[in-house]
């Protein structure tokens, strides 16, 4: 709770000093901060994760639409910023995410909870590597976009495991590739530069470990299983 407690201090601080950059004529923070070759930082987050799912048409069962109750994770990770030019930025972001993801299965065969009711609980180490395109610096903050690839391990992913749903256990593959897209702000401050961030990514690849049953009520009507995600950064470099 005091953790919980702090990190909101730190942030409401750090955002109320950042506002207060906008007067007309402010003393410039941080004046050469940007001509650094290489720098260093860390994040910390909120994230939420979804599914999207790709149903199978021929499918002649009884099942009906996944059902996700999607819950907010946290975000911590490391910044490695290479400078390419004025305006474009090459970043690296190493981080670890946490999120919990709820899946209704509303077939006519599952009455039971323990049988319609799976809780995905993942623990990502995700590696971004992404383009940071930035707009000329407005007095101490300065826009910009970011996007780029990026790749995760999935540690709770039950890949290898041999129980499957029957036995409760629903399996994901352990590695998935994303594309990102995000926008943010940077805020030169008097000691650090504070950079909140909206971002969104979005699986290329297929994530789900069918069933071993091909008749499976939980995975035979499904074709393919995508994340999709929306981060909350705060990032301090």
């Amino acid at each position: 709770m005091k953790k919980a407690f702090f990190l909101i201090f730190t942030v409401f601080i750090c955002t109320y000093q950042a506002l207060a950059q906008f007067n007309e004529d402010p003393v410039l923070n941080l004046e050469n901060f940007d001509k650094q070759p290489v720098h260093w930082g860390y994040f910390l987050g909120f994230n939420q994760y979804d599914f999207k799912f790709d149903y199978n048409t021929n499918y002649l069962g009884n099942s009906t639409d996944v059902l996700v109750n999607k819950s907010i994770g946290f975000n911590v990770g490391l910044i490695g910023n290479l400078r390419i030019n004025s305006f474009l930025d090459l970043r690296f972001e190493p981080g670890l995410y946490y999120t919990q993801r709820n899946l209704f299965f509303p077939d006519p065969q599952l009455v039971e909870e323990r049988d319609y009711l799976r809780e995905v609980k993942s623990t990502y180490i995700h590696f971004p590597l992404l383009l940071k395109v930035s707009t000329k610096r407005f007095g101490n903050f300065k826009p910009y976009l970011v996007g780029g690839v990026s790749t995760s391990l999935n540690l709770g992913s039950n890949e290898k495991s041999p129980d499957d749903n029957s036995n409760g256990t629903f399996r994901m593959k352990k590695s998935t590739y994303y594309y990102e897209l995000g926008i943010g702000i940077d805020f030169y401050l008097y000691y650090f530069k504070f950079s909140p961030s909206i971002r969104g990514v979005f699986a290329m690849n297929d994530e789900l470990k069918p069933d071993n049953d091909p008749n499976s009520p939980w995975t035979s009507n499904i074709n393919g299983l995508y994340t999709r995600g929306i981060f909350i950064n705060f990032t301090f470099e």
